[in-house]
């Protein structure tokens, strides 16, 4: 195999799993220095695809062929030797061990008889962040680094172990606008020297870094183009098959009671330091309030305390006047609380659950779904059925392992559970977070939707554009504390922007 990767095909892989065809006699082409994006709703094929690629998943049909040369990975370390690399949509670092740790588990040439060359891994951590100008101390603990950090670790991990050709899968989900910046410049830069495939859902990303997009539905390609010819807008429509709008609150201000209000909340990080410093807001019944703010000021924190995850220290939680604040999460469920998780895979489904099992988790034992002590079978496949369709979850069937589907399908089963139940508030934590333009469109008509029934919703989101498109006003969280509540008039990117870093208006 040549040094460089000039070129690599995938030339009609189909791939089958029970009840679905994944892959449809997929082409794919990518050349020397070049960015391929791979975009396509939820559950359209595109992490199936390069699973196939990685040696992870074997073609029933197909071949790929690198520098012209048909290659057959049987596993992820054939597709590591030919040079491919791919970095995963959720991380694959082990917590408690350093960063320099972390690459010697997979650094063979540091593995010396009887010992383990920890100086040769280092040296090597060293030498290729400074060559792709990713900042990384080698030193450091992973759960010590932020989301932006860990990934540029992950690069590090990736291009350690020989990758010249990479492979990113939604690289910017869970990245600030700022880090995303970063990512594209830095990854501008790599291909001088790599050739990228990138899967993504934020077409502006798909805009700024790519040279050609292909576009797959229901595991087949629907299109391939240059992407300079095409708009964002047109790129999304190819996507989805139809125009996408996305809609926007256009409602007047809520006169409703206050239904959640909090008061000097104090809470503590997992670190034992202050994550929320008296922390006040209240929030409408029929409002949106959008919690604006970069990753790890605190909102991780507050959407815990708020449905009784998190111990408060000190302050008030009142929910439709009665205090909450330590209670257990099953008394705040009971009162009303709709939750939509940030860790959707963790806290937000019991991944080896079926997806009916799942839809039901919060009431399993209602009259509705029980019959005394026994479950009612017809009654929750019916609802389940009815849900996977109405919030187009691509799945084989109701009976299907949650944490099988693409994380977008999984956000749309927590949707479709806390949005059935009619809370009486709802807590909505990056309710979009990896999902495609038409299931953003489909989420936030789902939310204007339920405010205008008069229920009021927390929304914390980091995409700005989000917060601006449905809030009725915008409370601007920094280091614990919120810096200023505006009304919809009154925001602005370059507004929030800089109260976002932590610079206070005068009142």
């Amino acid at each position: 195999m040549e040094d460089k990767i000039r070129s690599l095909r995938m030339e009609h892989i189909s791939k089958r799993f029970p009840g679905v065809l994944a892959s449809d006699d997929i082409s794919i082409s990518v050349g020397e220095g070049e960015v391929l994006a791979l975009v396509g709703e939820n559950g359209a094929g595109k992490t199936t695809l390069m699973n196939i690629l990685m040696g992870l998943y074997q073609p029933d049909e197909g071949r790929i062929l690198i520098n012209d040369e048909e290659v057959r990975f049987r596993g992820p370390e054939d597709a590591f030797r030919a040079g491919l690399g791919m970095v995963h949509q959720t991380y694959m670092l082990v917590p408690n061990m350093t960063v320099t740790e972390n690459i010697a588990l997979g650094y063979k040439a540091a593995w010396k008889p009887f010992r383990l060359d920890m100086k040769a891994v280092r040296d090597r951590v060293v030498e290729i962040s400074s060559r792709y100008g990713l900042a990384v101390n080698p030193d450091a603990y992973i759960w010590q680094l932020s989301v932006g950090e860990q990934q540029k670790v992950e690069l590090v991990k990736t291009l350690c172990l020989g990758a010249r050709f990479l492979i990113l899968d939604e690289p910017t989900s869970a990245l600030t606008p700022q880090e995303v910046d970063e990512l594209i410049v830095l990854l501008h830069k790599m291909t001088e020297e790599l050739s990228i495939i990138f899967i993504s859902h934020k077409l502006q990303e798909v805009k700024a870094l790519s040279n050609k997009v292909t576009i797959l539905r229901h595991g087949k390609v629907v299109f391939s183009g240059n992407t300079d010819d095409y708009s964002s807008q047109e790129i999304a429509a190819k996507m989805t098959g139809h125009e996408i709008i996305l809609p926007k609150n256009s409602g007047s201000p809520s006169d409703g009671p206050v239904a959640l209000s909090i008061k000097d909340l104090v809470v503590m990080s997992d670190r034992k330091t202050v994550a929320l410093d008296h922390l006040s807001l209240d929030v409408r019944a029929g409002e949106i309030i959008g919690l604006a703010g970069v990753s790890g000021n605190g909102q991780r924190e507050l959407a815990e305390a708020i449905n009784g995850l998190r111990r408060t220290e000190s302050g008030s939680i009142s929910f439709f006047g009665k205090e909450i604040s330590n209670s257990t999460p099953h008394g705040i469920i009971e009162a009303g609380m709709g939750y939509i998780p940030e860790e959707r895979n963790v806290e937000g489904i019991v991944p080896s659950f079926s997806i009916r099992e799942n839809l039901i988790l919060k009431d399993s034992d209602s009259p509705q779904f029980s019959k005394g002590v026994f479950l009612d079978s017809r009654k929750i496949e019916s609802t389940a059925s009815s849900l996977v369709e109405r919030f187009d979850v691509r799945c084989p069937g109701t009976a299907t392992a949650a944490g099988s589907l693409s994380g977008g399908n999984i956000q749309k089963v927590i949707l479709a559970r806390e949005i059935e139940r009619r809370p009486k508030f709802l807590i909505a934590v990056y309710p979009t977070r990896g999902l495609d333009m038409g299931a953003v469109e489909f989420i936030h008509q789902k939310l204007l939707a339920i405010r205008d029934s008069g229920i009021g919703i927390l929304l914390i989101s980091e995409e700005l554009d989000e917060i601006m498109d449905l809030s009725d006003r915008i409370a601007v969280i920094y280091k614990g504390s919120i810096q200023r509540v505006l009304s919809k008039l009154e925001a602005t990117r370059e507004r929030l922007g800089i109260l976002m870093a932590g610079v206070r208006e005068e009142s």
